[in-house]
């Protein structure tokens, strides 16, 4: 039995009736008994030997990266979340697992870590770590605000983890453990210091903290340190104008260092996400309501720090190099992008010979001896029957470990005083998933005391819920928005209803949907923007919560059957193979013609000739002919000028297409000769040329297509 919901995502007003009606139609079985494609999650590895960043489409930020045999690491931020610092592990640098945390909650004597007191860490804890392996053991170096440069420790890289708090102003670091066996940390932003650390963890070693690149010289922060073949090498990223990143060289630690940008503007498309704004003289305090927060429209032509920027280098079995990188990824958070590296003349640019700077979305997974199978990195859906929590979950600061428990097959949450989600303790939490997610939890009522309120919300700055009030005996249904300090209510009488949240956050907007019986649901509330913020530096995250608004020990509320549905993490069907298609130019809204003339152009969107018809010729691993239905194959004759891109009857000519899968339809080719992207300006009346380094921010340069 099939149970059409109201799905209110909305991509792209052109064609949302054709893709979105079909996700709609092919989205929930009853009681989300639903098949493996429902249950797919967001995976980078395409089957076929290639991959489509993001890595993760949630939030991973800062990461870091190492290589130890043949196992990879990957590390980063939590912030104020717990279990914090994050560990991931691949055998092939596309499919991750989580495998490991540093530690289960914060050590620190302090109210701000727990959410007591009127006192908290939004924004801080935990961020840009450094993982390293050295003298048989983990090191995973971080700051945490407050508290100075702390280390963690470990001969397994699960744990248990030894914490050493090494105090000193030392953040955004990077670890070198150099051939003569001293430790250097690299930090700061903008004029780079360089201090050595202590062998037993116990602190900066006095005195020797100096200035390597001194302010000036466009430096910024996030450093990553190697030496490779006796150079030291620096990558660092820089947001000021824009976001990009460097790399520094030196044959010694000390310097002096040349520095030169090794990747910029590489957005795969993306624009940057309305950013969360307080008006200017209001004294914002996290939890308040009432503050007239402002999510402005944003600039989609300009880069910001939407483009890949903070993040490590590795180099695989194979000796091929590469780069994960982290973007500001919309209302999501921060992503990681994994790139192929170029050694140009000693440096390490990101990209390809013929593109040095820029990286495709979709390229050949590295070139090493696993048979690793697609999979997330995380289990995101959770029926609470098992002894612990998912690795996905954490608390949003340190929990009461007294006020929650796993019961019969439920998560029950005690409700202690707050007068908002956001100083509720005992909030549990995770990442939400794009490009699209439905999530959707069972809430229990019958434990709810006066003055609770539970339910399901959207840990964010500004924040947002669905949920049950109990007032004296009367159970009200509530959404409420902090961006607008508005409540809608409805009256309910049950002790059991299903609540969901709907989110298209590649366009950063969400609503609240509900449920009585499991299979119809209505939405409550407006559909709403969300943002991206430097408040709490994270992302959207799911928050299951309960607390008590009249500043009672209430009663408790219960969860069950958290389901987390994504309709796009299938990606097999994204490519028209076998089928006849237009190609529709983003920029000018105009469909391609395969003139008689010889050349690629576009044509009134009328034409439906047969000159305005190509199929792909299916060459493996995501490699591709394009052809006319004419009988004729694209091919690019010289360097890419315009004027280029050709037609031609002799297929030993066709020029071989990487397709890059930007999903919705919507592609760009690349060219495997010449590493460039098939094209045509919206302005100057040229015909197609192959001469294009990629997509801009707002997808209209002329290099992105969707085919219909």
């Amino acid at each position: 039995m099939f149970t059409i919901v109201s799905y209110k995502l909305v991509r792209n007003k052109e064609f949302c009736s054709n893709v979105w009606l079909k996700a709609i139609t092919m989205l929930f079985a009853f009681h989300f008994s639903f098949t493996s494609a429902f249950a797919q999650s967001w995976t980078a590895d395409n089957g076929n030997g290639t991959f489509t960043n993001p890595l993760f489409y949630d939030e991973f930020s800062d990461p870091d990266i190492l290589r130890v045999g043949d196992d990879y690491y990957l590390a980063g931020t939590t912030m104020h979340t717990v279990p914090g610092l994050v560990i991931l592990h691949s055998k092939d640098l596309v499919n991750w697992e989580n495998i490991s945390y540093c530690f289960d909650r914060f050590d620190f004597d302090d109210d701000a870590f727990s959410l007591k007191n009127h006192k908290e860490i939004y924004g801080q804890g935990v961020w840009a770590p450094a993982i390293r392996y050295a003298n048989g053991q983990f090191y995973v170096f971080t700051n945490i605000n407050g508290k100075g440069l702390q280390c963690y420790t470990s001969k397994d890289i699960r744990g248990p983890w030894q914490h050493h708090n090494m105090q000193g102003n030392i953040y955004d670091l990077s670890v070198l453990f150099d051939d003569d066996g001293k430790i250097y940390a690299i930090h700061k932003y903008g004029e780079v210091h360089c201090t050595e650390l202590k062998p037993d963890m116990s602190g900066p070693v006095e005195g020797t903290d100096r200035v390597i690149i001194p302010e000036g010289n466009a430096i910024g922060e996030g450093h990553h340190v190697y030496k490779i073949n006796g150079m030291y090498y620096i990558i660092s990223t820089d947001y000021m104008p824009n976001g990009r990143t460097l790399c520094s060289r030196s044959k010694s630690i000390w310097g002096p260092y040349e520095t030169v940008t090794i990747t910029a503007d590489e957005t795969f498309g993306y624009h940057a996400a309305p950013l969360t704004q307080v008006p200017q003289g209001v004294k914002y305090r996290i939890g308040e309501d009432g503050t007239k927060f402002g999510i402005p429209q944003v600039d989609k032509d300009a880069t910001a720090c939407t483009n890949i920027h903070q993040g490590g280098i590795v180099q695989d079995q194979s000796g091929q190099w590469w780069a994960l990188l982290m973007m500001d990824f919309h209302s999501i958070g921060r992503t990681v992008c994994l790139s192929p590296i170029t050694w140009k003349d000693g440096w390490p640019m990101i990209g390809l010979e013929g593109n040095l700077g820029r990286a495709p979305r979709t390229w050949f997974k590295p070139n090493i001896s696993v048979n690793a199978q697609a999979h997330a990195p995380y289990l995101r859906s959770e029926d609470f029957n098992a002894a612990k929590l998912g690795r996905v979950w954490q608390w949003n600061h340190n929990p009461d470990d007294s006020k929650w428990s796993l019961k019969k097959g439920r998560l029950r949450l005690q409700s202690m005083p707050a007068e908002q989600l956001m100083w509720a303790r005992n909030t549990l939490t995770q990442r939400v998933i794009g490009p699209t997610s439905i999530t959707t939890v069972e809430l229990f009522t019958k434990g709810l005391k006066d003055g609770d309120v539970a339910g399901l919300g959207n840990i964010n700055v500004p924040c947002s819920w669905i949920g049950i009030v109990k007032d004296g005996n009367t159970l009200t249904l509530r959404c409420f928005e902090q961006a607008t300090n508005d409540t809608i209510n409805q009256k309910v009488n049950a002790e059991k209803l299903w609540l969901r949240m709907v989110g298209d956050y590649d366009n950063n907007l969400a609503h609240y949907e509900y449920s009585l019986d499991g299979n119809t649901y209505q939405q409550l509330g407006r559909e709403m923007p969300l943002s991206y913020q430097l408040i709490s530096f994270q992302g959207s995250r799911h928050a299951l919560f309960a607390f008590n608004h009249k500043g009672k020990q209430g009663g408790y509320a219960e969860f069950d059957n958290f389901k987390v549905v994504e309709p796009q993490a299938d990606r097999s069907g994204n490519i028209p193979y076998g089928k006849s298609f237009r190609i529709i130019n983003l920029a000018t809204g105009k469909p391609a013609i395969a003139q008689k003339h010889g050349l690629l152009y576009d044509t009134d969107k009328s034409d439906q000739s047969l000159q305005t018809r190509f199929h792909i010729i299916d060459k493996g691993q995501g490699r591709v002919f394009l052809q006319c239905e004419d009988g004729r194959y694209v091919w690019c004759s010289g360097f890419g000028i315009p004027g280029d891109v050709r037609l031609t009857t002799d297929e030993s000519k066709a020029e071989m297409f990487l397709w890059q899968d930007y999903l919705n339809h919507e592609f760009m080719l690349l060219s495997l000769r010449t590493h460039r992207y098939i094209g045509k300006s919206p302005t100057t009346g040229s015909p197609y040329s192959m001469d294009y380094a990629g997509a801009d921010p707002a997808r209209r340069n002329g290099a992105v297509f969707r085919w219909e």
